[in-house]
């Protein structure tokens, strides 16, 4: 089975500069893998480290050691050592992330945030909209909201556009950070649907999910970050 993503010894600290350049470790040695068509959580206390690793995984922070290796195309790449441009292209075609916050320009529809994705990569205006209005209805979005600015909706409504956006492309690798919060039980349940399709399609999923029912639905196994928890003070 192929292994799209591979963890290999990263830590990462926080240099607080306005503080006198103090230093708050987060995790050291992290080492993992996640294999197509499994899905791999992210497990342990608050605080642990959990959505930082994601972030890394995303270029979001940066990497003070180890590497970060994912499968594009027919070669590998570092994501902890790409340059912005690499990981730029590493987001539209390998990896996917739904967040915990829906982050848009203002005054741009729900059903075009969701369907630029899959525009960026390269499908047809006609395409995205049909597939992206097929995620709002499935997600049970009210039909009247497709064509409105999500900054006016609720929490649950903005994460129902988040959840549409990061499922509508076919990333071989996508990264979930509390993709239920704010859900009802009716939309919990089309969520890990959606992700059992995922898996079925063969992508590498690496989630974080407090919801204990939902992780126990989707989860093939369990990381306990607070083994790679950093040691030592500040200083």
């Amino acid at each position: 089975m192929a292994t799209p993503l591979v963890v290999s010894e990263v830590s990462k600290s926080f240099t607080m500069h306005l503080r006198s350049g103090v230093k708050l470790p987060v995790v050291d040695n992290v080492n993992f893998s996640v294999a197509a068509g499994e899905c791999v959580v992210l497990g342990g206390p608050s605080g642990v480290g959990k959505s930082s690793i994601l972030k890394m995984l995303y270029g979001n922070y940066s990497v003070n050691e180890g590497q970060i290796l994912i499968t594009h195309g027919d070669r590998t790449v570092d994501i902890a050592s790409a340059d912005p441009r690499m990981v730029l292209a590493l987001r539209r075609d390998v990896i996917g992330y739904v967040s915990q916050f829906l982050r848009t320009v203002p005054r741009v529809a729900a059903v075009d945030v969701v369907a630029e994705p899959l525009i960026a990569q390269r499908a047809s205006q006609d395409a995205a909209m049909t597939r992206a209005r097929e995620l709002l209805a499935q997600l049970n979005l009210p039909e009247r909201l497709w064509s409105l600015p999500p900054a006016t909706f609720s929490g649950g409504e903005q994460q129902r556009v988040n959840i549409a956006r990061g499922f509508i492309t076919s990333h071989p690798v996508l990264l979930l950070d509390e993709p239920t919060a704010s859900l009802d039980a009716a939309n919990r349940a089309v969520v890990i649907d959606l992700i059992r399709a995922k898996k079925e399609a063969g992508v590498a999923l690496l989630g974080i999910f407090h919801d204990a029912e939902v992780r126990a639905a989707v989860a093939d196994r369990t990381i306990d970050v607070s083994e790679f928890r950093a040691v030592g003070e500040a200083a």
